[in-house]
């Protein structure tokens, strides 16, 4: 087959602990090193931690494999570094139809308004994600060492550390780490040496991914059929890509052999029957799945955290794992570099468990309900389907009803035992748990954005129009809360006084168009505590110092017992 890009190799290095022997102590060993293990690592570095990644391969995914990134994702990495080249490279869309047999139904838009930075989605083949991931790393080798065709062939977890054993072409070492971050994977090798288990469900229903180079007039737009003339009785999914390539999903059904299915003399006909006669087209990747939709029950066990794909796997539809993921490690980043910088109790740690179980059960709750309303399994729920469509295509209530794939949206932490103080009568969107919303603003005078201005840390984002009185008493507070604070900056929307302005690791912003007042519900004395992975924790409508010093201390998990939150989900 054809290809557009050529996988790189990278270099395998003799590892030194071959020629010292001696069996090097980590704070932090991470196995896999594709996106999940690949943005720990960067998140860990941004934070002072160092890291040893493991991989048994030396080069990129082969194969496009996930390709739908989301908003927050690309959010999270842009404060990783490596956003811009990816949406530099990737289709950006935000619409989307649905067809129903022969005809349109209805349209919709992920993004309707206007002054965010990053788009509702980009579509970029998984190996030029993993690409940049990499690029970013060479830039950080001084805290991330990146070793590739280094095997773990062996890990013995303990209460206090965990060891492993590797193997590469010049022989075996061991490694000692504080903490083993597991990403390789959905037949995830150390969960099996660990005894441990994802359970969850199989669907019983095929899917052929076909990527197909061809210069299309398709807009660049997702367009899903359900029941269409070219492929009666299933669904399909179109997809543009980068370089003239469109991924294309065939429901197959259960029966279909994989194998078969796989031969470009059996896909061809189904594209072409697709796109017509006419159209010429070179297939360059093909393959075929099952809907899987499993979890750990756990993702901790003694110091081994299990990421990605490893920890929770769910179906391709509305692009919820690789998503999924990214949201997990920004989850786990901040918390690990505070406990091995003894900022926060090792209790912290086990509350990564609880609000990303949550995340995991809201996206395998929606792949399952896409899944079954794909493939539906019986005569009533075909009939409920087909009646849904045929009634989307005049009422918008049952657009609502429709699911060929409800896309990834930013998990709300509801219920976090990290969640702090909540005020009344601020946007609902906004409220302790949810993900901060980006907005334009102006620092110094030039253009900016207000993601970009939160970082790696606790962040209080005040609004600092109060009269000059109510300025000096804050000055005075908060003055010495960030005295004893070093984790803790302030984000002041001005105009304001300059008494406020003055405090240290404080940024005066102006909100550029008004949307962060909009969106954040400001008045003169309204304040949001951000954590570092840009998670509201804790707001007010009129702040002060000591709820402030209160909440910091919850959102870093001083207030727990740590086997208390780790079976908070049991």
């Amino acid at each position: 087959m054809p290809t557009t890009y050529n996988n790189p190799v990278y270099p395998y290095r003799r590892p030194p602990e071959l020629d010292h022997h001696v069996v090097r102590h980590c704070p932090v060993v991470i196995v896999g090193a594709g996106p999940t293990g690949l943005a720990m690592a960067i998140d860990l570095a941004q934070q002072g931690v160092e890291s040893v990644v493991l991989d048994d391969n030396n080069t990129v995914s082969v194969g496009s494999r996930a390709i739908c990134f989301a908003k927050r994702t690309l959010e999270i990495l842009d404060r990783l570094g490596c956003a811009q080249p990816m949406v530099d490279k990737g289709v950006t869309w935000q619409r989307g139809r649905v067809f129903f047999q022969e005809r349109e139904v209805y349209h919709f838009d992920l993004l309707p308004e206007e002054g965010h930075r990053m788009p509702a989605f980009i579509n970029l083949q998984q190996y030029y994600f993993e690409e940049y991931l990499v690029n970013r790393v060479d830039a950080l080798t001084d805290r991330i060492d990146l070793r590739w065709k280094h095997k773990v062939t062996e890990v013995i977890s303990q209460a206090e550390r965990s060891e492993v054993q590797v193997n590469t072409e010049d022989g075996d070492y061991r490694l000692t780490c504080d903490y083993l971050l597991v990403a390789d994977g959905a037949n995830s090798k150390i969960r099996d040496m660990l005894g441990l288990e994802s359970r969850g469900q199989v669907f019983q229903d095929r899917f052929l991914i076909a990527d197909v180079i061809m210069k299309a007039s398709f807009p660049t737009e997702r367009w899903f059929w359900f029941d269409p003339p070219f492929h009666p009785n299933q669904s399909v999914l179109l997809h543009r890509q980068p370089d003239n390539v469109w991924r294309i999903d065939f429901q197959l059904g259960w029966d279909a052999d994989p194998e078969e299915e796989k031969k470009e003399a059996n896909i061809r006909p189904r594209v072409q029957a697709m796109l017509g006669e006419d159209v010429e087209f070179e297939l360059e990747w093909a393959s075929v799945y099952t809907f899987r939709c499993r979890k750990m029950d756990d993702y901790i066990h003694h110091r081994v955290f299990f990421m990605g794909d490893a920890a929770h796997q769910v179906s391709p539809f509305g692009a919820r794992g690789a998503n999924g993921a990214l949201q997990s490690t920004e989850n786990l980043a901040w918390k690990l570099a505070r406990v091995l910088k003894g900022r926060a109790p090792e209790a912290l740690l086990a509350t990564y468990n609880d609000e990303r179980q949550h995340g995991a059960a809201e996206n395998i709750l929606n792949s399952t309900r896409a899944t079954d309303f794909i493939s539906p399994k019986s005569r009533v729920s075909r009939l409920f389907r087909d009646t849904t469509l045929e009634l989307a295509e005049h009422y918008p209530f049952a657009r609502r009803l429709v699911n060929s794939g409800r896309l990834s949206m930013p998990c709300h932490y509801d219920g976090s035992p990290l969640n702090g103080h909540e005020t009344e009568g601020l946007p609902h969107g906004l409220r302790p748990g949810s993900p901060t919303k980006d907005a334009p603003v102006r620092v110094a005078g030039r253009p900016a954005w207000l993601l970009n201005q939160l970082g790696n840390r606790f962040v209080l984002l005040l609004d600092g129009r109060v009269d000059s009185a109510r300025a000096e008493a804050l000055k005075a507070e908060l003055a010495t809360l960030l005295a004893r604070r070093d984790d803790l900056a302030l984000l002041i929307v001005g105009p304001t006084s300059h008494a406020l302005a003055e405090l240290p690791r404080s940024t005066l912003i102006e909100d550029a168009e008004a949307l962060v007042g909009e969106r954040y519900g400001l008045t003169g004395g309204t304040a949001y505590l951000i954590r570092p992975d840009q998670h509201v924790t804790a707001r007010w409508r009129e702040v002060s110092a000591g709820a402030v010093d209160k909440a910091l201390d919850r959102a870093l998990g001083r207030h727990l017992d740590a086997e208390e939150v780790r079976h908070a989900t049991a």
